[in-house]
């Protein structure tokens, strides 16, 4: 199985590489610092002082040794597509101009391979990863099988990811600080006095484990029939999409076991069924 990490590199390489396209072409070249500008696209909002300036002193001893990556814009400007951090870094430590691979690109092209690149370093918190999801999704009508594709995620990670907006902004606030962890959000996503429980998980500092148990009562629909995490709706539709058949996951009242159920329509299908698992015990 081709890891997550694989396709993401190919996914950012082949996005930032030549194309059929010969407008595709690449140009190194030192660019003057004031000449570029920040993409307000860019999926990262959040840099922390104390790592830019980091950066910074390791730009005054070593020099940037990774080029931005940029496109042009009006004029003699030019607009960040990957390397933001460097940029800033490059700045406070006095530079003058920057080295750079200039491309062209579009807009779409641009927010991909802004995002490819901070997911890939691992420097997107939950929250931007979220939105920067969702605006590809809206702005390019692309759906999650291509996302997926892009990127290297499966379609529940981004139908997770995505999700999490739906909570109010003092706890996607929360989330952004590191005082509530993802697993924290999903169990609080459409439950009732949510900022009044997050504050609770924060003040009491609950697993999320304690956090499941006491939202679960919540969790109900008006005829009293078990909720249905929007997760695990996700998982089971990813799941039947790949092997063909409706499947449902329950979990026992502590969530740590649970079952997996295939359904089958005819005795082929159970034929089916035995056949593949008789060939991944071999």
């Amino acid at each position: 199985m081709i890891s997550e990490n694989k396709k993401l590199g190919r996914g950012l390489g082949a996005l930032l590489s030549s194309g059929k396209n010969e407008k595709n072409t690449q140009n190194f070249k030192l660019i003057n610092i004031s000449e570029i500008k920040a993409n307000k696209d860019q999926p990262r909002k959040d840099f922390k002082k104390e790592e830019l300036e980091e950066l910074a002193s390791s730009i005054k001893s070593q020099g940037v040794l990774q080029p931005i990556v940029v496109r042009k814009k009006e004029k003699q400007q030019y607009e960040i597509i990957a390397g933001e951090r460097r940029w800033r870094g490059a700045q406070i430590a006095g530079l003058h101009e920057i080295p750079a691979l200039v491309k062209e690109m579009t807009d779409n092209e641009a927010q991909e391979a802004a995002l490819i690149e901070n997911i890939q370093r691992e420097n997107l918190n939950a929250v931007e990863e979220a939105k920067a999801y969702k605006k590809l999704l809206e702005n390019q009508n692309t759906g999650h099988d291509t996302l997926s594709s892009i990127i290297g995620k499966s379609k529940s990670h981004i139908s997770n990811m995505v999700r999490l907006l739906d909570l109010d902004n003092e706890i996607l606030n929360y989330i952004i600080e590191g005082r509530l962890t993802m697993g924290h959000a999903r169990a609080l996503i459409g439950v009732p006095s949510a900022n009044a429980l997050a504050k609770e998980i924060i003040d009491k500092k609950l697993s999320v484990r304690e956090t499941e148990k006491n939202t679960s009562k919540y969790k109900k629909n008006k005829s009293n029939k078990k909720y249905k995490d929007p997760n695990i709706a996700d998982l089971e539709k990813e799941l039947s999409e790949k092997i063909g058949l409706k499947t449902s996951i329950h979990f026992n009242r502590e969530g740590s076991s649970g079952s997996l159920t295939l359904f089958y329509s005819d005795l082929d299908q159970l034929d089916d069924i035995m056949k593949r698992l008789k060939k991944q015990t071999n």
